[in-house]
């Protein structure tokens, strides 16, 4: 694992990466919550192998449920360009997200015990819901730069943990519990992902020079980069509402179609 510190400018040092100038002042505003991702026990056991096989459940389902959000959000900001481009960038985007749920979880379900069933009826996480929410009214009712900005940290992360895997792991050991998982975000297509996702960040942002514009965008980056860091702690934590009977009226309809 590269020192923490190191962590937070993964970004800015791997080459890999290209990161336009309003990506690097989003992750220059979020450094903090970047490197917190890094250092955090549930990511760390993760990546070592160590982590408790029932928090690796917990994420893996929740993760199920806010990826098809993911989906919905890249849908919904696909609508918003003219540019016939940049439209199917984010539907494949969307359809990214569902394979790599589909593949990921079809997968760790037969392994840990759920089904697609149990991931339809699910209970969000009072962390998940938030993030899912703040993704949702960005690509509703904000700007489009806002609505891109708050999309970028979760695949941006999850290509620099990729990064991190393949500077800790010559190769994956046989034995590592999640190897599969550790694989799937270590492979350079997230990478390029990531890359073109900031790209049209720049585009968008090329277009909102305004500040307050700008100053709500990168706002928004930060809350994601703060729901990232929530995401491990809620499956570290196997958060809860207290009353998951009660909790079950603060599901929306449509969230269980």
């Amino acid at each position: 694992m590269i020192a923490s510190n190191e962590s937070s400018r993964a970004s800015d040092t791997d080459a890999s990466f290209e990161v336009p100038p309003f990506a690097a002042l989003c992750l220059e505003a979020a450094v903090e919550d970047w490197r917190a991702s890094f250092e955090h026990p549930f990511l760390l056991g993760l990546l070592d192998g160590t982590l408790d096989e029932e928090k690796f459940r917990y994420y893996q389902m929740q993760d199920a449920r806010y990826l098809q959000t993911y989906a919905d959000v890249c849908s919904m900001i696909s609508v918003r360009f003219k540019d016939a481009g940049r439209k199917l960038w984010f539907i494949e985007g969307a359809r990214l997200a569902l394979v790599v749920e589909r593949e990921l979880h079809e997968e760790y379900g037969r392994k840990l015990g759920y089904t697609g069933e149990d991931i339809a009826n699910l209970v969000l996480s009072p962390d998940n819901r938030a993030y899912q929410n703040h993704l949702l009214t960005s690509a509703r009712s904000d700007s489009l730069l806002t609505a891109v900005a708050a999309l970028a940290p979760c695949p941006w992360l999850y290509a620099d943990i990729g990064q991190q895997v393949i500077h800790r792991f010559t190769e994956l050991p046989e034995d590592h519990p999640y190897a599969d998982w550790l694989a799937t975000y270590a492979d350079p297509t997230f990478v390029v992902y990531t890359n073109e996702l900031l790209a049209h960040l720049q585009y968008v942002a090329d277009r909102f020079p305004d500040p307050d514009h700008q100053s709500d965008a990168i706002e928004a980056f930060v809350l994601s980069a703060k729901y990232e860091v929530k995401f491990w702690e809620q499956a570290w934590t196997l958060q809860g509402w207290g009353d998951e009977q009660a909790a079950l009226s603060l599901i929306d309809p449509e969230e269980t179609a």
